[in-house]
Order: C-alpha cells, then sequence, then structure tokens
C-alpha cells in the first residue's frame, strides 16, 4: 500500500513515481476483489463550490465500499458562502472529519484548508488541476495496456487543469505526453517545467499546435471541453479556434491502430468530440469513469490508513 496515510492530495506532484504506481495497483486490485479494505466509523467530508457528478458519487460510492460515511456539505447551506474565512471553517472542520474533498476554483483554497487542517485534504478540482481524475485515466490506460511506461498520451485542446494534471500524472508515470493546443491556450509554464523535471530521461513532454503530428502513433488519445466551468462566456468564440483539435475518425485514424479514447466529461458531443468517436469502438470513456470511483477508493484507503 503506499505510504499516504494522513498526507494530504492536492497535486500529482506530491506523490513519487513509486507512489503512484503503488496506488494505481491498489485501485486495481480493489477492483477486483483481490484486496479488500473496511473503515468503519471515518468521515469524508464533501465541499464543493463547483457542480459535479462523477466527483460526488464516485468519491460518496467509494466512502460507503469501505465501510465510511459521508457529509455532504452543501456550501449554500454552510457559513462558507456568508464568508466565514477558510482558515475557521478548516479548524472546525478538522474536529469533525477524517479526511476533506475540496471542489473550487482556486487552487489557493485547498493549499489553505491543508496548512489549518491536520486531516488529509483532496483536491477534488480547482482550476489549476485535477488529480483524482489523471488517477482513474492512468488506471483505465494501465488495465487496455498491461502497463503505462513508454506508451505516449495526447490531449487535444484547452491548456486547462485537465491538461496540468496529466502531464505532471504522465511524467510520474513514464508516457510520452503531448499537449496539443492552439498557442494562446497553452498550459502553464511552470507546471509543464516540473513536468519535465519529474519526467527527465523517462519519458517525453511535448507541447505542440499540430494536432495532426500530435496524433501521430499515439496509443492515447484525451480530449476535455473547450471551455471550462467559469468560461462559459467565451465558449463560442473558442469553437473555431479549437475545431481543429477535434477528436473525429480522420484524427483517429492518424494515431496507433490500437489507440483508445479518453474523455473526463461531461462532453460536448459534436464540438470536442464526434459522437461516433465516443460511441465507438476505441472508446473507453466509460470505463475510465467507472474508475474514477476505483481510484478513488484506493486513494482514500491510503490516506485514512490502518
Amino acid at each position: 500500500m503506499a505510504a499516504l496515510t494522513g498526507r494530504d492530495f492536492l497535486s500529482l506532484a506530491d506523490l513519487t513515481s513509486e507512489e503512484l504506481s503503488q496506488l494505481l495497483t491498489l485501485a486495481a486490485d480493489l477492483k477486483s476483489g483481490k484486496v479488500q479494505s473496511d473503515r468503519p466509523r471515518k468521515i469524508l467530508g464533501l465541499l464543493f463550490r463547483k457542480a459535479s457528478t462523477r466527483t460526488r458519487v464516485s468519491f460518496s460510492s467509494a466512502m460507503w465500499q469501505i465501510g465510511g460515511q459521508v457529509l455532504d456539505l452543501n456550501v449554500q447551506l454552510t457559513q462558507v458562502s456568508r464568508g466565514e474565512p477558510v482558515k475557521d471553517t478548516a479548524r472546525v472542520l478538522d474536529r469533525y472529519l477524517d479526511v476533506l474533498a475540496i471542489r473550487t476554483f482556486d487552487q489557493a483554497e485547498v493549499v489553505e484548508f491543508a496548512h489549518y487542517a491536520d486531516i488529509p485534504i483532496i483536491n477534488a478540482l480547482t482550476d489549476q488541476e485535477h488529480p483524482c481524475q489523471i488517477l482513474a485515466d492512468l488506471l483505465t490506460v494501465s488495465e487496455v495496456f498491461g502497463g503505462l511506461e513508454g506508451l505516449t498520451l495526447t490531449y487535444l485542446g484547452d491548456g486547462n487543469n485537465i491538461a496540468h494534471s496529466l502531464l505532471l500524472g504522465c511524467a510520474l508515470a513514464g508516457v510520452n505526453i503531448r499537449v496539443a493546443t492552439p498557442p494562446d491556450y497553452v498550459p502553464d509554464g511552470d507546471i509543464v517545467l516540473k513536468a519535465r523535471a519529474i519526467a527527465g530521461d523517462r519519458s517525453e513532454v511535448i507541447i505542440i499546435d499540430n494536432p495532426q503530428e500530435a496524433v501521430e502513433g499515439a496509443q492515447v488519445l484525451y480530449t476535455d471541453v473547450w471551455a471550462s466551468m467559469g468560461q462559459e462566456d467565451s465558449a463560442e468564440s473558442r469553437i473555431p479556434i479549437f475545431e481543429p483539435y477535434q477528436i473525429n475518425n480522420q484524427l483517429l485514424a492518424r494515431a496507433d491502430r490500437q489507440a483508445i479514447v479518453l474523455h473526463c466529461l461531461p462532453a460536448h458531443r459534436g464540438e470536442e468530440i464526434t459522437d461516433d468517436v465516443m460511441e465507438g469502438p476505441q472508446s473507453k470513456v466509460w470505463d475510465q469513469a467507472e474508475n474514477r470511483m476505483h481510484a478513488q477508493k484506493a486513494l482514500l484507503v491510503s490516506l485514512l490508513g490502518e
């Protein structure tokens, strides 16, 4: 089991390559039933400022399956909505809960929670990163190909939180990562540098604006919506900019013959991905969505310890 007991999980960069590998192995073992886990009387809090389907339900199901309970802390029904300082909320919830998952806008908020609370704090999504999603993604890729190291994953679209966490996660796992975006929508430069430092000579980290070149020979094609939550006002204006990055059958044909397609959902079918690709034989989107629960179950087990 990964030695994560009592730690926070705010970024994939919080893990070593060995810890990531151990976490994915535990997730696979929990999914198959090879390993059983029971964490009775443990309580997970969910503090979400952003709408959620998969993150809320997968965390709730995961915690229930390991014997714990969940408190869904509706922000609008707590003092957080009335401006209670993060440091006050964090110190109070620390005394009620065993672990807290936060889905919010600013990465600084989860960092501040982690500073003032002793319980493990999980980044369930910020505008900077979505580390829990990438645990599920890497588990899915590993299931299909029997491992991760040496594979090539191409992400197409906006250089957003998914792109950031994929850069870090692929670097840790020894997966070659190509991020293809329009020139004005590249990922954060500091995260790219961090990913390259983690990857070293083990794998490639490439930022590119040519989608055809980016998918050539890749084993995994991945996309996300072109306008994330909070960017809805720019959604229409982004469409012509991002159209060349749509995953369709023509682009998929340039990838490896055995390539799979991933999407973190929700999808805007007909924009970043076509309906026929999403419903096609190379799509692993639904396995990927299921694996959110299994990966987060492993994360909770590891953070809560024995």
